[in-house]
């Protein structure tokens, strides 16, 4: 999948530049609300219940203060990938015990013939294992300036 593929399931209505949260479990409400807001997703329960028990099976948040709470839903008619930065990082019960401060949320409808989702998944792991482009999407302020970050180190 390249950047330019990425880019167009994300929007300036999925991203959340102020994210805050205490624990996983707020988190992972917040970051259901935000994307039902921003987002022709309207099933909030279903797409919570999923996240929670995809959760279950091990954390999605790796090293490096990065998280990808991903998985598939009934309630999700397109790829949909949302950014959120938290500053001061949420416990988010990482490999390394460590904050987490930028979480990709990735959903998809379960009839995902083309595996976009896992495409999805598997570009912005590999862009985020590189500290440098970590460092810069703690600093944007903005969608587009999330977007150039992104398109630059692809």
């Amino acid at each position: 999948m390249s950047i330019e593929e990425l880019v167009e399931h994300m929007s300036s209505d999925l991203f959340v530049g102020d994210f805050a949260a205490k624990d996983k479990s707020e988190a992972l409400t917040r970051l259901t609300e935000a994307v039902v807001a921003g987002s022709d997703i309207n099933d909030h329960e279903l797409v919570l219940n999923m996240l929670k028990n995809r959760e279950q099976l091990g954390s999605t948040a790796l090293e490096a203060g990065v998280a990808f709470p991903h998985g598939r839903s009934l309630a999700v008619k397109q790829l949909t990938i949302l950014f959120a930065r938290s500053k001061d990082g949420v416990d988010f019960e990482s490999e390394d015990g460590k904050p987490t401060n930028l979480f990709f949320l990735i959903l998809a409808p379960p009839q995902d013939s083309g595996n976009y989702y896992l495409q999805a998944l598997g570009k912005i792991a590999e862009l985020v294992r590189r500290n440098d482009v970590c460092n810069a999407l703690m600093e944007v302020e903005d969608f587009d300036a999330m977007v150039g970050v992104l398109k630059e180190a692809s």
